[in-house]
């Protein structure tokens, strides 16, 4: 059987046409260097050199050989290199489900540095509604997700990485656009647009806390998934809406936001399976705790 060894002594010494000089090379004496030439060439059942006393040459056969082992060399090496990079993370794919919330505030420094610092990992995102990432990330389809707070799920570990707090959407020509700061007991008799409930639990649930806390249940005129849509038809004066306040980046003409008094607090987690193997999830979720 032809060996790696073999083939890296035949490189050196077709490199240097000198059975003594190849040796010193390889920190060998000529004997052995030459008995693993012999060795080689009776595999191959070719002569890859015609010797003297002096100095050796390629045959034709022996320069196809060379050119082919540097491939092959290379090639090896490569795969050893690579399979330390993998062992350590640094090499690989790594698949990110992110709610579109996190877009304004968590993934693009996040995804900025962790493609840095891993820049051989190719690197997955997909937007996701908050409510699907939980199952989706159980079943395998993501490494990790940045989501709202999903509280206790068997088989779901997180970490907290952002505490966002909410703001007002208020169309532009709306009386409380005139206010600097909106209290709870302003908002009572306001329809409200806001995401389902199966969208967001976290995000509904402290919506309606903080309108209870002003002394009212809060009425939700529109259900609709996406906060940009919200955005987008509180400009159109059907209503205001209590979001996360990194939307605030996304602003299109027409609505304005306002700071709210006592503002309820949805905090963002990064979410993984505790199971799962991939080497490159481990310096992902390092990035995440750097964020903190």
């Amino acid at each position: 059987m032809i060996d790696i060894r073999q083939m890296r002594y035949f490189v050196v010494l077709a490199e240097t046409l000198h059975f003594g000089r190849a040796a010193e090379r390889l920190h060998l004496s000529q004997p052995p260097l030459s008995r693993q030439i012999a060795a080689l060439e009776k595999e191959l059942g070719v002569r890859l050199l015609e010797r003297n006393s002096r100095h050796a040459t390629l045959t034709r056969a022996g320069q196809r050989f060379l050119d082919d082992s540097k491939a092959v060399l290379a090639a090896f090496d490569q795969a050893c290199a690579n399979a330390q990079l993998a062992e350590h993370g640094q090499l690989g794919e790594l698949s990110i489900g992110f709610m579109m919330y996190a877009t304004y505030t968590v993934i693009p420094s996040l995804v900025r540095r962790y493609v840095a610092h891993y820049p051989m990992v190719h690197t997955r995102l997909r937007e996701v509604i908050p409510g699907s990432l939980a199952a989706d990330i159980l079943a395998g389809r993501f490494d990790a997700g940045i989501m709202f707070d999903p509280g206790f799920i068997r088989g779901l570990q997180t970490s907290a990485i952002l505490s966002e707090p909410l703001c007002l959407a208020v169309p532009a020509n709306h009386p409380l656009a005139l206010r600097a700061r909106i209290e709870a007991r302003d908002l009572e008799d306001e329809p409200l647009l806001a995401a389902p409930v199966e969208v967001s639990t976290m995000l509904r649930e402290a919506i309606i806390r903080y309108c209870r806390s002003g002394g009212f249940e809060p009425i939700i005129r529109l259900e609709t998934q996406y906060q940009h849509t919200i955005v987008n038809l509180v400009a159109e004066g059907l209503g205001v809406a209590l979001v996360p306040a990194g939307i605030r980046k996304a602003s299109s003409g027409g609505v304005v936001f306002r700071d709210l008094d006592n503002a309820p607090i949805v905090n963002h987690v990064v979410a993984w399976r505790p199971g799962n193997l991939n080497p490159a999830l481990t310096p992902f979720l390092a990035e995440c705790e750097r964020r903190l």
